[in-house]
Parts: structure tokens; C-alpha cells; sequence
């Protein structure tokens, strides 16, 4: 092999491409689908009350899949997480003037969720172990606006769930996980999503396991999951035919998900587990790589939690090498090696936020009759988000399927390769 770096000139680590795909999709997924096609049936749903208000019998199949799977009782599928998200704001009484206090380092649809309730998202900070929100800076934030805690699983991690919930039974409000990126992964025995009244599951085509668009809201709320079929399936229009008292938030979407998808999605959930099992073992393989670099934190497993590494998060320390996190990315990069910066913004630093345009162009839901305070997203409100985005976190997906040990090593070989090259590099800066 060329000794120097790609980046100046040097043949590249990795010469060949990632896979596009992160999912078997086989027989199993192909007969299903097929069954539903010649069924002639694409979808159960119709939007009166009456058993098509649930759905067709593959949804009712995979929300009770989903119930053995979480060893829970009641599952509610979506046509996205997004959608997911927004079902369970709204099953959760959220409206304007309301605050749920969420995370500042993760995808935008987390915080949208709320939004779309017109009520406030405030912003807490995470903590620097498992990337979920912080509980010392949820409780700074809890006002008696607050409703509620949507708190993300983030990377394939637990959050703090025990000190969370805790602060959400003392304080009477409602526990939300987006569990999107963590499906599988336990929390002192159970499994992520099931220890807040409500649990978000992605089934979107880039996560562990995929339909290629869909999601699932996992409770043993009785009354949450009456409420997230209504607003799955315009609930506007059957709530005054059926026997229902509480017609609060129950605005409804068309969010249902076909046959077709829930076909693929109940032997992708069979195989959640081994596509977890290959995950876990990639990354300890590459856990045990980056020993030898000091400067290249591998991600932290907590006691009584497991990692399922949706991404696998590094620490970058700069002092340590005496490059820029930016510089390094690129040096990767160039040698073939999949790899970001940052991850996701502060989402209160994006522009809907900084100037508080939503709905229209007269300030809603910020400036709104039944709120009367002046929420603040300024730079600084969450420092270790801004810390990591700005300067330490780095990802890699090379922990999915069907990657193997040869991408941890060619890894771990691109470091090699910068390290011995680092004089020669630094010169790119001069």
C-alpha cells in the first residue's frame, strides 16, 4: 500500500463502497409482501367506526408483534416515526401554552412533534455519557407550564430512564422515549420504550430494521392508545359515532400505514435481534481498536444498560493530537472511510427557532394568548450539546449489516495511516 495519505495524493484505505442496505430483505419479507399484493387488499383502514378503523389484519399482526416483542400491551402503528411522534404529543394532551421540555441534540422531528401541537419545546441539555437529556438540566426547566419529558435514546443508548421518570411522577407529567435509534436495547432488564407511558419505534428504511417508511407508538396506556388511533385515522370525523367523552386533541391525520408495509415489517421484527447481536459485535471489535488511540473516545455502555449502535459515537480530543476534528474528518474521508462531524446541530440554533416563524408570519405558537412567556433559544442555552456538535463528536455507521471485522480494520487502518503521516498533514494548515 501507498504510504501517504489520500488526501495528499495517496491511494485510499478503502477502495470499494458500503453497502447501501442495512436490512436483510429475503424470503420472508418477499412472501409476505406477495401475499398481501395477490390479497388485493393494500389497505385495511377506513376512516369510520368499525373494525377498518383499526386497520387490516397484517397491522393488527405487527402491532401485535411489537406487543410480544416489548412485552407490552398495546402497540399503534404510523406511516413514520414523525408521525409516531406527533400521535403520542397529542395523546398526551399537549396544546398551546403547554411547554415539553426535549432534547437539543437530535433530529429535527423530535421537537416538531410538539410544534405541531402548537405548545413550546424547551430545550435541556444532555449529558456527556449517554448522550439522553440531562436530568439536573430537565428539572432547572420544569415550569408549571411543563406537560411533559420527550427524551431521546440516542445513538442506540439508554437515557437516564430511572432519573427521568422520577422527575416525571414527581412533577405529574408525561414520559415520552423516541426510541427510534434504540430499539432492542435494555434498561436494567426492560427494554427501551416501555418505561415512559409512551414509546416511539422507527421503521424508517435507514434503521435497524425498516418497512421502508413507518413507525410504532408502544404503551399500557389504555386511554393513550384509544387516542393515537383517532389521530392516526381522522378522528374528527368518528369520535361523535363512537362512545368517547374526551374529544381533546383528537384533530386526526390520515398516518396509517398499508398492509404492504406492515407485511415486511413483521419478519423484519424477527430479526431485530441478530441485527442487534452484528451491531454489538462490530462495535466491540472497534471499541477494542481505538484503545490504542488515545485521542478517539469510544462511546460509554452504562451499567445495567446495552448499546445497540444505531451510530457509533466517538469523543474526538484535539489536544491530543494536534489537528482539528475537521481536518481528521477529511483525512478519513478521503481514505474511504464512512464518517461524520457534529452529528445534528442544536435544533434551537436552526432558523425556525431563532426567529419564531411557525404557523404563518405572526409568531404562533411563541406568541400566543395562552402563553405568557418569553422562551429563549439563544447560542450557549445547552453547552455540551454545542461542545460536542462544535468540536468533539464524531460518527460512524460501519456497526450495521452486513458490514464485518474488515471495515473495523480498515478503520483503525486509516488512523494508522494519519497518525504516521500527522507532520505532513498539520502542513495542510500552514
Amino acid at each position: 500500500m501507498n504510504d501517504a495519505l489520500a488526501i495528499l495524493g495517496g491511494e485510499p484505505v478503502k477502495k470499494d463502497i458500503y453497502p447501501i442496505h442495512t436490512t436483510i430483505i429475503d424470503d420472508a419479507e418477499e412472501k409476505e409482501a406477495i401475499e398481501v399484493l395477490r390479497g388485493g387488499h393494500l389497505s385495511g383502514f377506513s376512516a369510520r367506526p368499525g373494525d377498518r378503523f383499526l386497520g387490516g389484519l397484517k397491522v393488527k399482526e405487527l402491532e401485535d408483534r411489537f406487543c410480544e416483542y416489548f412485552r407490552i400491551e398495546n402497540a399503534v402503528t404510523f406511516n413514520s416515526a414523525t408521525s409516531a411522534l406527533h400521535g403520542a404529543i397529542s395523546a398526551a394532551k399537549i396544546g398551546p401554552g403547554d411547554e415539553v421540555i426535549t432534547s437539543s441534540y437530535t433530529m429535527s422531528a423530535t421537537s416538531s412533534s410538539i410544534l405541531h401541537q402548537n405548545a413550546i419545546p424547551i430545550f435541556a441539555d444532555i449529558e456527556d455519557r449517554t448522550y439522553g437529556l440531562d436530568p439536573v438540566s430537565v428539572r432547572d426547566r420544569i415550569t408549571e407550564r411543563t406537560k411533559a419529558i420527550l427524551t431521546v435514546n440516542l445513538f442506540g443508548h439508554p437515557s437516564r430512564l430511572n432519573e427521568l421518570k422520577e422527575l416525571a411522577d414527581r412533577y405529574n407529567l408525561v414520559l415520552v422515549e423516541d426510541n427510534a435509534q434504540a430499539p432492542g436495547a435494555l434498561y436494567h432488564g426492560q427494554r427501551t420504550g416501555t418505561i415512559g407511558q409512551m414509546g416511539i419505534q422507527s421503521l424508517n428504511y435507514h434503521k435497524t430494521i425498516q418497512t421502508g417508511e413507518g413507525g410504532v407508538v408502544i404503551t399500557n396506556d389504555k386511554k393513550m392508545v384509544e387516542h393515537l388511533q383517532l389521530v392516526r385515522n381522522h378522528g374528527e370525523v368518528v369520535i361523535g359515532k363512537i362512545e368517547h367523552d374526551d374529544i381533546i386533541n383528537v384533530l386526526g391525520w390520515n398516518y396509517r400505514l398499508t398492509e404492504v408495509q406492515a407485511a415486511i415489517g413483521i419478519p423484519q421484527l424477527a430479526k431485530l435481534d441478530y441485527f442487534n447481536s452484528i451491531r454489538q459485535k462490530i462495535a466491540g471489535q472497534l471499541t477494542n481498536e481505538l484503545k490504542q488511540f488515545d485521542f478517539l473516545g469510544p462511546p460509554i455502555v452504562e451499567e445495567g444498560s446495552t448499546h445497540v449502535y444505531y451510530l457509533y459515537p466517538i469523543r474526538f480530543h484535539e489536544d491530543r493530537i494536534g489537528i482539528s476534528r475537521s481536518l481528521f474528518a477529511k483525512a478519513m474521508k478521503a481514505e474511504g472511510i464512512s464518517l461524520s462531524e457534529g452529528y445534528m446541530r442544536p435544533i434551537y440554533l436552526e432558523p425556525l427557532y431563532q426567529k419564531k416563524v411557525v404557523y404563518g408570519n405572526r409568531g404562533c405558537p411563541f406568541s400566543c394568548p395562552f402563553y405568557d412567556r418569553e422562551v429563549n433559544y439563544k447560542e450557549g442555552l445547552c453547552l455540551t450539546t454545542e461542545l460536542l456538535y462544535n468540536k468533539e463528536m464524531i460518527t460512524t455507521d460501519i456497526c450495521k449489516y452486513p458490514n464485518s471485522e474488515k471495515e473495523v480494520e480498515e478503520f483503525a487502518t486509516a488512523v494508522k495511516k494519519i497518525i504516521k503521516n500527522l507532520s505532513s498533514l498539520k502542513k495542510l494548515c500552514e
